[in-house]
């Protein structure tokens, strides 16, 4: 293995120092380093921008219906994929359970179920003057409390009502009467919104291979069966609007259903490289993954619309950026003209913020007025009776989870997952372990998205020091371009010429673990401590206070990751491989004796990383992640979504990882929950059956160590006292 050249910018003269734990955050203070803690969502959005160059170049030629339908195909092909497919069609169940009288329509409360026991509470707004049957309007809501009480909604849809329009709209989960996380103490969610509901729920689904937009798409497409069944609307005469969350749904729905003739989706639609440049990625429902990678943006929403009438409602001072919306109109434009259907594509921007505001409400009035009623809209708003969120609730008690019960998004994703994982091959021989492992490796490198370093390894040494016993020097190690790492590498004097080394990353960084680094040391291994990328140094800054920092840390960096068709965990891994290829090129380092030993976050990194490089010849995981599967029957989860890879659970699982390690050596110490709660040992042990099988067959069965460890403690230290004992099986 070749090293470039180590550019030494400033040595220490290896003198002689006690180094303390904020000593060791050297790359901020380096003046090229300023921005350390940016490279990585710089890195990533690098990697955006081309995919979203090439798609842009593909996309230039575009300019007649077919190719528009050829990009519907491969939307919709898309997102299906990303859903998990839609749920199967079941009876609706509806009922009416109350009406409210206003003047010239009336309000319908119904309760339907999307899917079995599935419960859907809605509200119906029908014409009561006119002749019908009616042109109606699907209205998925937005975020704003109350769900299908909110102000505006009902002013919008009661306003469409004395406009002779059926008007259907429903409670989104996580509002109204559907909160998934209903809490009867608290008489709230145990969490704080609907979006970390969302996000939540979403990363369970993830790794079960769906989205949590399977259910949220689905509900609408209920909800339109439902509408489309009532005798008072007109089948061949159906619109579609909404603001933000229900901006995003108007323009899902209107994309995969052709049965919606008319849309307008407000405050929702932009384009990623704005985006990217701002906002960054939204809740889960909004961010479909490999999205990018797939070639896919804002306006191939437009071209699955078709040909129909399409109007982008937007904002000045939204917060979702108004150039990218004008960018995608530019775009769609030009394409909608060459296909001879310039009029049927509009754009409207107020000078105002995010809603659904009276100028956007008075454009939309007139576009469905005009495609769907053949008239024109020049009147006003009319005025509209406002009902309490008590009036216009479908359950007894205001809350679907302690009226009727029935399934959530939690019970439903369990059954998936016992409905679609890969039943557990059966390990009774050498032969059936092996191919259990390649199938393992396999997989993992697939869904990881992994890619293995290549090329020269490339690192740059920024001082040198020495305390008594060892040296240590400062790197920076490119794991690859744009991506600097900072590392120690702490070798001990004397003793043999080469000896056994460990690569030691710390979701904390390598400050928080200095006293463990140094116990290693001094039990005879170079260690080498690196931040992967996003820990430690090159950690974002992450708002504080911030609930979805505090739910699922760098959410961003992760939810981008996966738009361009990669995972944290893959990247991070690769990180750790590279890592280990520039201690094998050490000459004070026995290249057949380097382990890896990750804790906290980083030590799934570790373990991934240790399947997808063989020549790792053991780890130690403190602190690691009990399992995936834990996730989804665990109700709420905190801090895993940037361990997550989507669609795991359908092949492996983190104990299946440390299965196929074997025979070689694994110390598991001070598991978490997803919650961050530690198990103990034992209790390990009795849940991870098929890890321990697998080092039985392998005739290693005491190679893999279950470790207690006490609450507060950390193992590190404890680990270097066992090997110096001599009491490991580590490689000789």
């Amino acid at each position: 293995m070749k090293l470039a050249p180590a550019l030494c910018l400033f040595a220490l003269s290896c003198t002689c120092f006690a180094q303390k734990p904020g000593d060791l955050d050297f790359l901020t203070r380096i003046g090229e380093f300023r921005s350390v803690r940016t490279t990585l969502s710089e890195y990533l959005k690098t990697e955006a921008m081309r995919l979203i160059g090439k798609r842009e170049a593909a996309v230039a030629s575009l300019s007649s219906a077919a190719g528009m339908e050829r990009r519907r195909d491969l939307l919709r092909r898309t997102v299906l994929g990303v859903l998990g497919g839609l749920p199967e069609r079941t009876p609706l169940n509806a009922r009416v359970v109350g009406t409210l009288e206003r003047s010239g329509y009336r309000i319908e409360k119904v309760i339907f179920e999307s899917q079995p026991r599935f419960y859907v509470t809605a509200n119906l707004y029908i014409p009561t003057r006119g002749t019908p049957p009616f042109p109606a309007i699907l209205y998925p809501l937005g975020h704003e409390p109350g769900g299908k009480a909110y102000p505006v909604w009902q002013q919008m849809l009661g306003s469409l009502a004395q406009k002779g329009f059926v008007a259907l709209t429903w409670d989104p989960l996580g509002q109204g009467e559907r909160s998934q996380f209903y809490d009867p103490d608290w008489q709230d969610s145990k969490l704080p919104g609907s979006t970390v509901e969302h996000t939540v729920l979403g990363t369970q689904c993830l790794l079960i291979g769906d989205h949590i937009a399977r259910y949220t798409i689905f509900d609408g497409l209920r909800a339109l069966d439902y509408l489309i069944s009532r005798k008072e609307v007109d089948p061949s005469r159906i619109g579609c609007t909404g603001n933000s969350g229900g901006g995003t749904h108007t323009t899902y729905l209107s994309a995969l259903d052709d049965r919606i003739q008319a849309a307008a989706p407000s405050c929702y639609i932009s384009s990623w490289r704005r985006m990217l440049e701002s906002l960054g990625p939204q809740d889960a429902e909004q961010v479909f993954p490999f999205w990018l990678a797939n070639g896919l943006d804002y306006p191939d929403f437009l071209y699955s619309f078709g040909l129909k009438p399409f109007l982008i409602l937007s904002a000045i001072r939204d917060f979702f950026p108004i150039d990218g919306a004008r960018e995608t109109f530019a775009e769609a434009q030009r394409v909608f003209t060459a296909a001879g259907a310039a009029e049927k594509l509009a754009f409207f921007d107020a000078d105002d913020g995010h809603g659904y505001t009276e100028p956007r409400r008075m454009r939309a009035y007139n576009w469905f007025r005009r495609w769907l009623q053949k008239t024109d809209d020049s009147g006003s708003e009319p005025r509209v009776e406002l009902s309490t969120a008590e009036e216009l609730n479908c359950t007894e008690t205001g809350q679907v989870a302690t009226a009727l019960g029935g399934e959530t998004v939690y019970t439903l994703n369990i059954k998936r997952l016992e409905q679609r994982r890969a039943k557990p091959p059966r390990l009774e021989t050498a032969a059936d372990l092996e191919r259990q492992r390649e199938n393992v490796r396999g997989a993992a490198r697939e869904l990881s998205r992994y890619e293995p370093p290549a090329g020269q390894i490339r690192f740059r040494n920024y001082g040198v020091a020495s305390e008594p016993g060892y040296r240590m020097e400062k790197i920076v190690l490119d794991t690859e371009p744009g991506l600097p790492l900072p590392a120690l590498l702490m070798a001990p004097e004397g003793g043999r010429a080469r000896k056994p080394a460990i690569i030691f990353a710390d979701g904390e960084g390598k400050a928080a673990a200095w006293e463990h680094l140094r116990a290693l040391v001094r039990a005879g291994f170079v260690v080498l401590a690196i931040d992967l990328r996003g820990m430690g140094e090159t950690r974002p800054e992450l708002p504080r206070g911030d609930n979805f920092a505090h739910y699922f840390g760098d959410h961003d960096n992760a939810m981008t990751a996966l738009l361009i068709g990669k995972t944290m965990i893959g990247m991070r891994a690769r990180d750790v491989v590279r890592a280990f290829a520039f201690l094998a090129a050490r000459p004070e380092v026995e290249p057949a004796s380097i382990l890896g030993f990750g804790r906290g976050a980083a030590a799934s990194a570790v373990l991934y990383a240790a399947i997808f490089e063989p020549r790792i010849s053991g780890v130690a995981l403190e602190g690691m992640l009990e399992s995936y599967e834990s996730i989804v029957r665990n109700r709420i989860h905190r801090q895993v979504l940037e361990q997550i890879v989507p669609g795991a659970l359908l092949r492996f699982d983190l104990p299946d990882l440390v299965g196929a390690l074997a025979p070689r050596p694994v110390w598991i110490a001070a598991a978490r929950t997803p919650l961050g709660q530690q198990i103990s040992a034992a209790a390990l042990r009795r849940s991870w059956t098929r890890p321990l099988e697998a080092y039985r067959i392998s005739g290693a069965a005491a190679a893999l160590h279950f470790v207690e460890v006490k609450p507060g403690e950390s193992f590190a230290a404890g680990y270097a006292g066992l090997l110096t004992l001599g009491k490991a099986d580590l490689p000789k």
